[in-house]
């Protein structure tokens, strides 16, 4: 929005004077009202100015203050947050724009003063009033009444579960199953996890990668399956979710795998390996028009005895909502992530605010978990002087021992993990193969500088174009599973586009003939962007160009039962993916990870960003980015506004 004139002035609030042609600028709302001042700043949109118009005149509200409170609220989720923290969004609103401005140059109102007369607006409740009205402010959040709503049925429904007493369980059959299905003190972990899940209505099971998740699912179902067919003789009603089909595909690969090396019975392996996974939207059922309503609600529940959720941590809070509340009442709901990664890019941190400070305090000794640790022979640390731990402390587990990471890529992202800035940068200037730094900015360095970056990318494209021009489906999708490189922005010098093109240019300079072969020249990576339920392809999927025996072309996707070809035409929604976002390579693991970090000023740039690049990797990892940007990457959390973790805990979050 913000441009430089020819003679360089500026704004009454140092901004630059503001293109009068660009589309985010508010037409007919006069630069010197309170809205108008911070829509040429940079910091509301449209949107967020012509919805609290609307909201004003249906109020009706003339107080200029309280629409520019009304304006904040409809922005939050909008930029990741549930609500906007009227107290402190003077400090922390330029972490939303990359636009420079003197924040504290805008009329701001006085904060005690400003909440009084919010509070007294006819368009905003306060507190639990139950009026129904647009606004709800909370303290000094302040709440679309909607979100509002959504979070308090969130937590109450989370309550509820973790309070409500367990399922019927055959004790001595799962004692033996534990035994049998866990039988080493290293997968002690894992067996608490499964014992509280079979025992409770509500288990939240949160771990990094590596750390066994999967592993737990798999001998998870193995135990239910046991439990319904002694109790009852029949079969469970399973449901695998995920927030997008990449992953719910992926959790059900991964967990059929890990049966077929289980000592089981054929029948059983394939039965329960054969559940197919969903996303959310499509477990729930999506209604034609309506983006926010589903056929399972809580008045049509689900059927499903257990439901479980992988990756929760891109589930936006809304969505959580949604599902809590379509879960039958005596079914299992069982939610798995890491709340270390990179949250939803919709509003909320659900998981983060689930586990709330049950990662570091809370460890008291409850009736439950005395009755876990004689049932799996496993014993919690107690921290006596904790205060006393509400009920959902029960229905946490988390994961800490990692099978996957190890040496210095161990070191690195336990670092990272815990914002340990020394030992990051320690283990980064170590001279290590699985571990390799470019302290250099990706978007501006030579062409020289970039050698390593080039020596990966030319390795792996060769790889790629050799199995793809042999008719290597399965070959070309192993090559395809073995590298990535990882950008933080789709656009921009460090972005995804500028560095998709930049390594076919390196490509082709290697091997002219593909510059005459199309756009689907043999060797071609790509990714879906869009579900297509026909094709049983979703968001994410990734597959490969490859040239066939009659000297067509299709495209290599994995399939659980190996590679499928699906002819080129027949796809719409299709990018080239040697490079792709760290937000989309979610829950991926690749041998070889190049991460691109862009410049300091980035508003992207956080621990949980490089926590989640740096832990896609299972073997080598090259990191690019200038020591600035690094360090700001790890001084920097992501902090979404929302009340869930004071609901759950009864605490600040």
């Amino acid at each position: 929005m913000v441009i430089v004139t020819s003679d360089g002035s500026a704004g009454p609030f140092g901004e630059s004077i503001v293109d009068p042609n660009d589309v985010r600028l508010v037409l007919g709302v006069d630069k010197d009202t309170v809205l108008g001042s911070f829509n040429r700043a940079g910091i509301l949109g449209p949107a967020d100015v012509h919805v609290a118009m609307c909201l004003g005149r249906l109020g009706p509200e003339i107080d200029e203050d309280v629409l520019l409170a009304a304006a904040l609220a409809v922005r939050a989720p909008r930029v990741g947050h549930v609500c906007v923290d009227l107290a402190s969004v003077r400090e922390n609103v330029a972490l939303d724009t990359d636009v420079e401005v003197d924040i504290d140059a805008l009329p701001w109102p006085e904060e005690g003063e400003w909440l009084s007369r919010i509070a007294a607006s006819p368009m905003v409740a306060v507190g639990e009033d139950p009026a129904h009205r647009p606004l709800r402010l909370a303290g000094a959040s302040l709440y679309l009444d909607r979100h509002w709503r959504d979070e308090r049925l969130l937590a109450s429904s989370l309550r509820e579960r973790a309070e409500a007493s367990g399922p019927a369980v055959d004790m001595v059959l799962l004692s033996e199953g534990l035994r049998h299905l866990f039988p080493d003190e290293a997968s002690s972990e894992q067996r608490w996890a499964a014992a509280a899940a079979v025992t409770r209505r509500l288990t939240v099971v949160a771990g990094g990668p590596g750390t066994g998740k999967t592993t737990t699912v798999a001998r998870l179902l193995l135990l239910l399956d046991e439990q319904a067919r002694a109790a009852s003789g029949r079969r469970l009603m399973v449901a695998l979710a995920a927030p997008t089909g990449k992953a719910a595909n992926r959790m059900q690969e991964a967990v059929s795998a890990e049966l077929s090396r289980l000592d089981v019975d054929d029948e059983t392996a394939r039965r329960l390996g054969a559940i197919g996974g969903s996303t959310l939207h499509r477990l729930l059922g999506t209604q034609p028009g309506n983006a926010s309503r589903f056929r399972h609600d809580r008045h049509h529940h689900l059927p499903h005895d257990v439901v479980i959720v992988d990756e929760t941590s891109m589930v936006a809070s809304a969505l959580m909502a949604r599902l809590v509340e379509a879960v039958r009442p005596d079914a299992r709901l069982i939610l798995l992530g890491d709340p270390q990664q990179l949250a939803s890019v919709e509003s909320g941190a659900v998981l983060e605010d689930v586990v709330g400070p049950n990662a570091t305090r809370m460890r008291v000794q409850t009736p439950t978990r005395v009755e876990l640790e004689s049932l799996t022979g496993t014993t919690v640390p107690v921290d006596d002087a904790a205060p006393e731990a509400p009920a959902i402390t029960d229905s946490i587990v988390l994961l800490r021992t990692n099978f996957r990471f190890s040496g210095t890529l161990g070191d690195l992202a336990s670092a990272i993990r815990d914002g340990d800035v020394d030992r990051a940068m320690e283990v980064l200037r170590g001279r290590d193969e699985a571990v390799g730094w470019l302290d250099i900015d990706p978007g501006s360095a030579s062409e020289a500088a970039l050698g390593p970056v080039r020596a990966v990318a030319r390795s792996w494209g060769v790889g790629l174009r050799t199995a793809a021009l042999a008719g290597d489906a399965a070959g070309a999708l192993g090559v395809l599973g073995s590298t990535r490189i990882l950008c933080a922005h789709r656009r921009g010098r460090a972005g995804v586009g500028v560095w998709n093109q930049r390594i076919e240019a390196w490509l082709a300079e290697d091997d002219p003939d593909r510059l005459t072969e199309g756009p689907w020249y043999p060797g071609r990576p790509v990714m879906v962007t869009a579900n297509d339920y026909t094709l049983r392809l979703f968001n994410g999927d990734s597959g490969v160009s490859v040239l066939l025996p009659d000297e067509r072309k299709g495209v290599s996707f994995a399939r659980p039962a190996g590679a499928d070809l699906v002819s080129p035409s027949r796809l719409g929604s299709i990018e080239t993916v040697y490079a792709t976002t760290i937000h989309k390579s979610q829950g991926s693991e690749f041998a070889t990870v190049v991460v691109l970090l862009p410049e300091v000023e980035s508003r992207l740039l956080s621990r949980e960003l490089l926590y989640t690049a740096v832990t896609r990797t299972t073997q080598r990892l090259l990191l690019v980015g200038s020591e600035d940007s690094v360090r700001q990457a790890l001084t920097r959390r992501i902090s979404r506004n929302s009340g869930l973790s004071a609901l759950l805990w009864g605490q600040p979050a």
